[in-house]
């Protein structure tokens, strides 16, 4: 998922989240921000902020994608859990997930 103004301000100063902030766009660079009575973050520390989260997350989501089995074999463990009453399939996701957090 693309990361937002918001998830990088917010990164930056946590205590932002009780503010009355106002993002009207996008792009860093003309996006209109309303402060309100919040101290500013500079438009650079934003975008460096904005980067450094969107790439922890799309690590996040390549490392996931490249340890989930394929479909095929997703579907047939999905088959013989049902059959034999295992949980094969729900415990091979879970230790991926567990593996790889968000």
């Amino acid at each position: 998922m693309k990361k937002s103004i918001m998830d990088a301000v917010l990164s930056l100063q946590p205590s932002y989240v009780n503010e009355a902030l106002i993002i009207v766009g996008n792009d860093v660079d003309t996006a209109e921000i309303s402060w309100g009575d919040a101290t500013p973050i500079s438009n650079e520390d934003i975008q460096t902020e904005l980067n450094r989260i969107q790439a922890l997350e799309d690590n996040c989501y390549e490392s996931r994608r490249m340890a989930y089995p394929s479909i095929t074999e997703q579907l047939d463990m999905q088959y013989h859990d049902a059959v034999n009453g295992t949980t094969t399939w729900k415990d091979a996701i879970a230790k991926i997930k567990s593996d790889n957090p968000k």
